[in-house]
């Protein structure tokens, strides 16, 4: 495949910095950019790449750089190599890709805290913005964006602040945008409020919204507007790989399923009985099911239900988004925004700032967000 335009003096040049950098979503993102740049598939997935964003002066796919931490050592061409095998990666794409692949390895930095690791928290950020910093100046970048798409973290609690949170003051210590894909707490954090504020960065989040929630966000407002009443939602989740490693934490999946069910209370107007359930099924891979069984009542109290399955690969759900996302916040940093970008609500089962809960409507200020950001670069 040939390299993407990218001279190393190009001032045009943004980074991607990954924060769990060789994980599953990081090394579809970089595969999945290499081969859309090269033609060798369509941008399905991509919103960015619809009209309504045509005019919004975002960086280009083939401008993206992309670099990250990470405590795993194994190294992205392989990881691909095992994606395409189970089948989230096109069979062939870690040969056509390789380069790229390589490339992006090379850039990636051990991450932490790591057992035994003796680094104060202060220690820790100062290493972690220092890597950011580098690759900022190594590539002559414009700017860098962070997005932390590692495995979810449980919930913190006490004054120390979590892997996550280290990684997002970081990124406030090192001028860069931070993105929030995952439940964890990142710049949730109360310690790192008045940070964020004085920073003048712009930040989103928080948890990717791929599958289940992404349908509940739909489903909800549909009952709400047809005036049904919605007696209980259950979901039951069964997904493997890192995420459903982490996720069978009872406190990580807290933390997860606190985004679902917000969802519902803020469409639906009110918190129906049942809860959710998420099952770590190692042989899925990277496939994960979601159930939800919904009990409603209708005319004359008329008792129904409506029961939905989703089925997909949450690598191929979330790298699309994981590469709109950073498109829109460099170019929101670009445009001299900053703070909580609450119109890319849309992206998020649990978004920073202020905005709608129902798809629609997200959909609707998302795309207000990108006539906001028209205009020369």
């Amino acid at each position: 495949m040939p390299a993407p335009d990218s001279a190393p003096n190009s001032p045009q040049r943004v980074g991607v910095w990954l924060i769990g950098a060789r994980g599953s979503v990081a090394t579809t993102v970089v595969a999945g950019c290499a081969a859309v740049t090269a033609g060798l598939h369509a941008p399905v997935g991509l919103v960015t790449e619809t009209p309504a964003f045509a005019r919004s002066g975002l960086p280009s796919l083939s401008s993206l750089v992309f670099g990250g931490h990470d405590t795993l050592d194994c190294p992205l061409p392989k990881r691909a190599e095992a994606l395409a095998a189970g089948g989230v990666l096109p069979p062939g794409l870690p040969t056509a890709a390789a380069s790229e692949l390589a490339a992006a390895d090379r850039e990636i930095r051990p991450g932490g805290p790591v057992p035994g690791d003796t680094r104060a928290e202060a220690e820790l950020i100062t290493a972690f913005a220092a890597d950011m910093r580098d690759f900022v100046r190594r590539h002559d970048l414009a700017r860098v964006v962070v997005v932390n798409v590692a495995s979810t973290e449980p919930h913190a609690t006490g004054a120390d602040l979590p892997p996550s949170s280290l990684y997002a003051a970081a990124a406030l210590r090192a001028g860069c945008p931070y993105v929030n894909f995952t439940p964890s707490t990142g710049l949730h954090h109360p310690a790192l409020a008045a940070a964020a504020e004085a920073s003048g960065l712009p930040y989103a989040g928080r948890d990717g919204k791929t599958g289940q929630t992404l349908l509940r966000s739909v489903l909800g407002p549909m009952f709400t507007q047809r005036a049904l009443t919605v007696r209980a939602w259950s979901g039951t989740n069964l997904l493997g790989g890192g995420d459903g490693a982490a996720l069978s934490d009872p406190a990580a999946a807290a933390a997860k399923n606190a985004g679902k069910e917000r969802v519902l209370s803020d469409t639906l107007g009110t918190t129906p009985e049942g809860e959710v359930h998420i099952d770590d099924v190692p042989a899925l891979g990277d496939w994960k099911t979601a159930w939800d069984h919904i009990a409603f009542g209708g005319f004359l109290g008329t008792r129904m239900t409506l029961q939905t399955t989703w089925q997909g690969c949450d690598s191929s759900l979330a790298a699309p988004l994981v590469l709109d996302l950073a498109r829109l916040v460099a170019r929101a940093q670009e445009a001299g925004l900053s703070g909580p970008l609450g119109e890319l609500g849309f992206y998020f089962k649990d978004p920073v700032g202020d905005g709608p809960s129902a798809l629609g409507e997200q959909y609707a200020a998302l795309v207000g967000f990108a006539g906001r950001l028209e205009g020369p670069r």
